[in-house]
Formats: structure tokens, sequence, C-alpha cells
């Protein structure tokens, strides 16, 4: 397996410390499972170094019988699940909310995301073994091994009960047959399909079930998203909507932005993301939206919370061409024109067209 600084050759970089990077759109475009060694990283803190043999999972709180689990528990204990799921940073196409106006964050390009084979053990399961009871009302939190940048607190995010409870979400420790690489949550993290990846977190240490969401900072007070009036000094995150599901969104991944291409026709590719829906069809403008094209898409039914590929093949003259793209879902929704539609501060959910200027000479 590639080292950490071999991983980084591969990754756009946008911070050291902590270690936030995603690849090319082309690689990302490359195959339709992500590798490791090409698939995102968003960092908080530190990247904990811990001994798998050592490793131990916490269950407690609202349950009937607290648990302490080894790695080697959970393999024995608990069925074996695979899940090909996309997982997907809030902040992914952050860079397009950016060129309307200043965002907070990393200035992510359409990368934020990939999709894995996520191989583990339910959830649910480990919830079950612990006596954990049904209610409308209560969350699971999550506590991490890593402590947030400038800060003495561990990482620690929550979910609904019923989310937990769903048969797709996982403590999962390993992505495409291959053990959990350090900065991807070695040894166990979680994997929530169809939730933004700060639900999803990484160097598990702790689940506690209880009757409120985390008052982690990561839950209480970030990934808020709030309306665009609304600013740094006067955002009150209690009145912030929680970031969960993520939006329908799509990109174009190949052409690159900015390329230079000979007249003729081209093959234009990329990924659409619908969540928990279908993607039912996506468009392809090469003139910025006034006309249309549709796509050939692929997608594993037998997966629903995976990406859908697309692709179309287009005459492009010379000169200077915007494509864009938009997908539909199956409930007939499509994404905003402009990423004005949707600004916010922090930048989160930018799901508007997805757009590429190229030259053609």
């Amino acid at each position: 397996m590639l080292g950490l600084f071999q991983r980084k050759d591969r990754l756009i970089v946008h911070g050291e410390a902590p270690y936030n990077a995603e690849p090319r759109l082309d690689r990302l475009r490359a195959s339709f499972l992500t590798d490791q060694a090409d698939f995102y990283v968003r960092s908080h803190g530190n990247i904990p170094d811990i001994d798998a043999d050592d490793y131990r999972l916490t269950v407690d709180g609202m349950v009937a019988t607290p648990l302490e689990l080894s790695l080697a528990d959970l393999k024995e204990r608990f069925a074996p699940v695979t899940v090909t799921a996309v997982m997907q940073c809030a902040g992914n196409r952050r860079a397009d909310m950016l060129a309307v106006a200043p965002v907070s964050g990393d200035p992510w390009a359409p990368g934020a995301i990939g999709n894995a084979e996520w191989t583990g053990v339910r959830l649910a399961d480990v919830l079950q073994a612990a006596g954990c009871e049904a209610g409308e009302e209560r969350h699971v939190a999550f506590e991490s091994h890593d402590r947030i940048a400038e800060s003495d607190t561990r990482f620690g995010a929550s979910i609904p009960l019923a989310k937990a409870l769903a048969p797709e979400t996982l403590l999962a420790f390993a992505m495409n047959g291959e053990a959990l690489a350090p900065e991807h949550g070695h040894p166990l993290r979680v994997v929530v399909p169809g939730f933004a990846g700060i639900r999803s977190p990484k160097w598990l240490a702790r689940i506690t079930v209880q009757d409120q969401p985390s008052d982690n900072p990561m839950q209480a007070d970030d990934y808020k998203l709030f309306p665009p009036d609304v600013t740094a000094e006067t955002a009150d995150p209690a009145a912030g909507h929680t970031i969960e599901a993520m939006p329908l969104n799509s990109a174009i991944c190949e052409p690159a932005r900015g390329a230079a291409l000979k007249a003729g026709r081209h093959s234009i590719r990329g990924y659409a993301i619908a969540s928990d829906r279908a993607v039912a069809r996506v468009d392809v403008s090469p003139d910025g939206g006034r006309s249309w094209a549709q796509a050939r898409i692929e997608h594993d039914r037998r997966a629903p919370f995976a990406w859908t590929f697309w692709e179309i093949d287009l005459d492009l003259g010379t000169g200077e061409h915007e494509v864009a793209v938009r997908a539909w879902d199956s409930a007939g929704q499509t994404q905003p024109a402009a990423p004005d539609d949707t600004w916010n501060y922090k930048g989160y959910l930018s799901a508007a067209w997805h757009r590429v200027r190229v030259t053609v000479a």
C-alpha cells in the first residue's frame, strides 16, 4: 500500500495540517470504484496512529448492555456486509460559491467525493447486541480518536437513530477489499450512505445512544446551512439547518476546465449523485445552457447509494465553449442554474449546474 506522502503526490492538497486533499477529476472519473490513493481526504485535526491489535470500541448510553469490542470481536460476532456508496464532503464544489463571494473553508473543486465498496458490519447489529431499543427522539453519537485542530476536543458527530438502524449504515474496516488507510480511518470508521461525510467519523472510539444530538462542536456549531444574508458574525448555530442528506449534484470531469481542444467530436464525461434517490437523467449543454442534449448514464441498480457515471459525445466548433451539466432525479427535481441561488457564507452544498470553459481551435 502506498505511503501517505506518496499518496499526496496524486492529490491536490488544500492543507497539510489538517491534511485535506482531492484528486484530479480525470483520475476520479477513471473508475467506478475510487481507489484509496485517489480518494479525497477531509481531516479536522491529526491523523491518529492506531494499532489494530490494541483497538477497542466502546458502545454505551441508552443501551441495556454496554459493550467493549476489539476489531476481532466485530469480525467474529457480526456478519460481514459490503455496501457500495459515495462519500462526499459537505463542502464539495465550494470553489464555485467562492467565485460568487468569499466563503470560509477549503476551496474544493468537484473532487471532494468518491465511490467505494465499504466492508464492515451493520451498525444496527452492534446496537441490537447492546440492547438498544428504537425511539423516535434518540440519536447515535460518535466520538473519534482524532482531536479537532487548535483544540483539545476529540472529533464527534451524531445521526438520528433511524439512520443508524438503516441496513446501509456500517462500521467499516475496509475499502475496495483493502484495510482502511490511516487517512481514511484505520482501523474503523462509520459509513453513513447518503449523508455528508461529516456524519461518517473516522478512527471511531465510542458510540453512545442518547436522547439528543451530540454536543460536540462539529455537530452543535459547525456544518450548518444558513440563508445568504447570514454572516459569520451573525450566525446562530441553533438556528442553522444541520446538514445530513446531500443534494442532487453532478460534475464534468473531462475535459478539464481551461482545456485547449481541436475542433471536432469530443467525449464529455462526469458523475452525478442523488443520495437516496436515483439519477433519472443527465443533460449536457455546449453553450452555457442555451441548448441541451441527453447524456448516456451508467449506474449499478444494486447500489442505490453509489454515483452515476454519464457520458456524451458533442461536436465542438472553433471558439470558446461553456460546457454545462445538470442532473434530474427520480422525483423530477433538478439542480439550480447558478451558485448565486444557494450561496452561503460557509460554502456548503454547492450543487448548481457545473460549468467548464474550454477553447476549441
